[in-house]
C-alpha cells in the first residue's frame, strides 16, 4: 500500500485499489479511505463470489456512497453462466453500481459474441 500511495503522489499511478475475496475484505475496503477502486466479484447466482449477492451489491451500495470507483468481475461466475450470457449480464448492467466489468474469452468469437450481448443488454 505505501508503495502504491508513493507512486501515486509521484503522478505514475492515477488511482490504487484492491480486488476482494472474501465477504470480509470486502467490508474491510468499503471503509478504507486508502480504497479508491475496488474489484468486486458479482454474478447473479452467487458463483465463485464472497457470499450471495444481496450481500455484496449492499457493501457495493456502501462502497458508491463512499466515491470508490467499482470493477465487476466474474459476471459469468467463472464460466458457471456460459449458458446464460444474457441474464448475467442484464444482472451486471442493472445494479447502476459497476464503473466496468471484467470477462474473460476463449476465442474472438466469443469475445465478439459477448460485445454484441452487452450492447443488447445496455
Amino acid at each position: 500500500m505505501d508503495v502504491l500511495s508513493e507512486a501515486k503522489e509521484k503522478g505514475m499511478i492515477r488511482t490504487h485499489g484492491c480486488s476482494c475475496h472474501s465477504i470480509e475484505a470486502l467490508r474491510a475496503a468499503a471503509k478504507s479511505p486508502w480504497v479508491e477502486v475496488d474489484l468486486v466479484r458479482m454474478n447473479p447466482i452467487g458463483s465463485h463470489m464472497d457470499t450471495e449477492p444481496e450481500t455484496v451489491a449492499g457493501v457495493i451500495r456502501e462502497m458508491r456512497t463512499a466515491g470508490k470507483g467499482i470493477i465487476g468481475m466474474k459476471i459469468l461466475g467463472q464460466g458457471d453462466l456460459s449458458k446464460r450470457q444474457d441474464e448475467a449480464l442484464k444482472f451486471a448492467l442493472s445494479l447502476g453500481t459497476l464503473d466496468a466489468f471484467t470477462i474473460g474469452a476463449e476465442s474472438k468469437a466469443e469475445q465478439e459474441d459477448l460485445i454484441r450481448r452487452i450492447s443488447a443488454s445496455a
